[in-house]
């Protein structure tokens, strides 16, 4: 296997939104490094060309995929149980995938679709492997999260999934806020576990997230301008590379990284309080008693 280096070797690595942008670049990052990379797709043309090229990139054939709709529950279910009877361990866990409606959808599961997927999506499927992570320590989770959390300061416990006056950016915004404070919550209940969890903010990024709501000639503006504006995926995927790979944050958890560092996060996203009811609630979502 001829990769840049191999520093991960032996280590097992899922990422899903790994098909295109920061997920597909940094599953690529993790595969130079000579580690067995799963990704996650939900088209399995999309996700069988990325494995290709990955592999091809790389020079790691250890690179494969599995398909879910992260939009729905049992999907996700059916992920985490397919993921566990394949790899017996679980070293880094990257929670990439996300969403941005222009209009509010509901699921299958009859939940705002923003909400869904940003938020609940890398919840339910971080509890499901989260025994496989701790019985494979030292492990790392990474949540893809955005400095667009900081407009979610509104964020409502009663109103979660955005059903009054729903606006794109609010309900992207809280979505983001949410998977912080769950993020942090995690953290904490992982202390002494050997296992981390820490979000990360990759920048303003050229991806095709949320090109599917807007028609051709729209698409064609705004990837014009996002690829004039927006830093480049691999740009977009370092820091998550970083925290995914680097000794020096092997025991750094509950933080907010950007530029390969820690940043400060909006101030109520440190409420201990606020992080237990959006957790609380969030386990209500997916159906987990406790």
């Amino acid at each position: 296997m001829q990769t840049e280096n191999a520093q991960m070797q032996g280590r097992i690595c899922l990422v899903t939104g790994a098909t295109s942008g920061i997920g597909k670049a940094t599953a690529l990052g993790l595969a130079k490094q000579g580690a067995t990379v799963v990704i996650v797709a939900r088209n399995p043309v999309r996700g069988e060309a990325a494995q290709r090229e990955i592999q091809e990139q790389s020079g790691n054939p250890s690179v494969d995929m599995l398909l879910a709709d992260l939009s729905e529950q049992a999907s996700i279910r059916q992920l985490a149980e397919t993921f566990q009877q394949r790899y017996a361990q679980l070293h880094v866990l990257i929670n990439n995938a996300g969403v941005f409606m222009l209009r509010r959808e509901e699921t299958v599961d009859g939940i705002e679709m923003t909400f869904a997927v940003n938020n609940l999506a890398p919840f339910l499927l971080t509890n499901l492997l989260l025994d496989l992570l701790k019985a494979s320590a030292p492990a790392r989770i990474i949540n893809v999260n955005s400095d667009s959390h900081k407009s979610g300061s509104d964020l409502q416990l009663d109103d979660l999934q955005t059903a009054k006056h729903y606006n794109v950016w609010r309900a992207y915004a809280r979505s983001k806020l949410a998977m912080l404070l769950c993020t942090y919550e995690l953290a904490r209940r992982l202390q002494g576990t050997g296992v981390t969890a820490n979000c990360v903010h990759p920048g303003f990024v050229f991806t095709n997230m949320g090109m599917n709501n807007v028609g051709p000639t729209m698409q064609s503006v705004a990837k014009f301008l996002l690829a004039h504006l927006g830093a480049a995926p691999e740009e977009g995927a370092k820091t998550s590379l970083y925290l995914a790979t680097s000794p020096d944050v092997e025991n750094v958890s509950g933080k907010y990284f950007a530029k390969l560092a820690p940043r400060p996060s909006l101030p109520i996203s440190y409420d201990e309080s606020l992080q237990k009811h959006v957790w609380e609630a969030s386990a209500r979502l997916v159906g987990f008693t406790n």
